[in-house]
């Protein structure tokens, strides 16, 4: 037996005991992750910092705050989101207990990301052990750091056998696909989501993709230019750039590029000062293989800022390009670095074009001073969220499911959403075994009565409350004493209050 077959049988051997599925055991690790995210930060900082020349409170901020927010949530309404979710009943089953059982899918796979290497791994890891479930978590070899760190302190603070890490690069991953897995959550790129996805099928795995692509962003010529400004530059210059759902790329009207332009120089001064290189909040590009894919794509355009470049520290600048060519290499793919074009468009009606000719992307964004502007934008593209008048903020909402759609991914989480992504919402029905005689119905042989009478039990609907129901009561007793006997007496009798019901309003089609 291999290396990942001996952990995921592991994990799978663990499941099957089912110590997982009590709600006490999943509070229990989950007081646990929030002990270890506390206890053990500063390392946690020092290895986010080493990959990413990332500072100490842009770290907390970025990977650490919004997990204790998640964590938090999921220990306070656990039990109500685990809880059996009655459901509404026709007139067939109004003696019947009917509800969802959100129950584990079993063994979760969850793939991390580079970027925001610990975030991206503890996040959909709370919504999968509020779930339930066992999982197998491989954080990115590309954040080496942060993923030696993980590998260390997970088992420290959760049940090794639940709760394996695996480490490697890309064969460990491509042979950890090999194996069966009853949910597959991958952040990362298109390319490899669909090899993520393809592993998956041999096994009717279902998948949570969460990818990327173009985000674009409009600035509509009625808007404050300066606030607008101030929050693109923000939301597409921290982690340098290296955010699924930062602005990719600018589109406006020709006449206001150039204050565009000053308003985003204006920020980042403000933000990073004279020296940007120098500034303890600005990050590094992760690695000299994306350093030189970001440069070439720089090539041959009109650099408006920036376009400083150190190797050795894998830093560029912050750049803005302006008059980009929609054909350009840099409007092709993901930039996922410091670099932001600015393509010039007439108006929204040409905005809205040029996104919907493109793959649908990750996250949209609008700027203008008019609501019925921004979601006419939202009523005529798709992505897979929104925020108008800011950027990234809805990924910050727990309440919002976060998640992409075509070639920026499929399946959401965040919050109650990744609960839901790693449960079964399994349709239960209980009956009892009395009351046979209104099963005739459906028993042959078949009648004309009993499909009329069918008709009225599935296709009526009562509208008047606890009075309905009594009536509802009523006719069922009435109906199974009408299948019961052929007495024409009781026929009639039916009949009436039937049309009783129906005069007083109670029954509607």
């Amino acid at each position: 037996m291999d290396r990942m077959q001996q952990v995921v049988g592991q994990a799978r051997a663990a499941f099957n005991s089912g110590r997982s599925r009590a709600l006490e055991f999943r509070m229990q690790q989950l007081k646990a992750l929030k002990q270890m995210v506390q206890e053990k930060e500063k390392i946690i900082l020092a290895a986010i910092r080493a990959d990413l020349h990332k500072s100490e409170p842009n770290a907390y901020c970025h990977e650490i705050l919004s997990l204790l927010g998640e964590l938090a949530l999921a220990m306070d309404k656990l039990k109500s989101w685990a809880a059996p979710q009655p459901v509404k009943k026709n007139l067939l089953t109004m003696r019947d207990e009917a509800y969802v059982f959100p129950e584990p899918l079993g063994v979760v796979l969850i793939i991390g990301a580079w970027n925001y290497p610990f975030a991206l791994i503890i996040q959909p890891l709370i919504g999968a052990i509020a779930a339930g479930n066992a999982v197998v978590v491989k954080p990115s070899e590309i954040s080496w750091n942060t993923s030696q760190l993980l590998a260390d302190l997970l088992p420290q603070y959760l049940d090794q056998e639940l709760y394996p890490v695996v480490t490697g690069g890309v064969s460990e991953t491509t042979e950890l696909l090999t194996q069966r897995f009853d949910h597959i959550l991958y952040t990362g790129n298109s390319a490899v989501g669909k090899i993520v996805m393809a592993a998956a099928a041999k096994y009717l795995t279902p998948v949570t993709l969460e990818l990327g692509g173009k985000s674009p962003c409009y600035i509509d010529t009625d808007c404050d230019l300066a606030v607008a400004c101030r929050r693109i530059t923000w939301g597409k210059y921290m982690n340098c750039g290296q955010t699924c759902i930062a602005p990719d790329y600018i589109l406006c009207n020709p006449s206001i590029q150039s204050s565009v332009v000053e308003n985003i120089k204006a920020a980042l001064q403000e933000f990073y000062g004279e020296d940007v290189k120098s500034s303890p909040d600005y990050e590094r590009v992760i690695n000299k293989h994306h350093f030189r894919r970001i440069l070439g794509l720089m090539e041959g355009q009109m650099i408006a800022h920036g376009g400083e470049v150190d190797e050795a520290s894998c830093f560029i600048a912050p750049t803005i390009l302006t008059d980009v060519s929609p054909e350009s290499k840099v409007m092709e793919e993901e930039i996922f670095g410091p670099v932001l074009p600015i393509v010039t468009v007439n108006n929204v009606d040409e905005a809205i074009e040029f996104i919907n000719r493109r793959e649908k992307p990750l996250a949209l964004y609008v700027f203008s001073n008019s609501k019925k502007l921004i979601k006419r934008v939202i009523s005529e593209t798709s992505s897979g969220g929104v925020t108008g008048n800011d950027v990234i903020m809805h990924y910050l909402l727990s309440t919002l499911p976060f998640g992409g759609v075509g070639n920026s991914g499929m399946g959401a989480y965040h919050g109650k959403h990744s609960f839901e992504t790693f449960s079964h919402h399994r349709s239960c029905l209980i009956k009892d075994l009395k009351m046979e005689s209104t099963n005739k119905l459906r028993y042959p042989p078949g009648s004309l009565k009993k499909v009329n009478w069918a008709k009225f039990f599935l296709l009526k609907r009562f509208n008047q409350g606890r009075v309905g129901l009594v009536v509802l009561v009523l006719l069922g007793i009435v109906a199974a004493l009408v299948l019961k006997s052929h007495q024409s007496v009781l026929k009639r009798k039916a009949l009436l209050i039937v049309l009783a019901v129906q005069r007083l309003g109670w029954l509607s089609v």
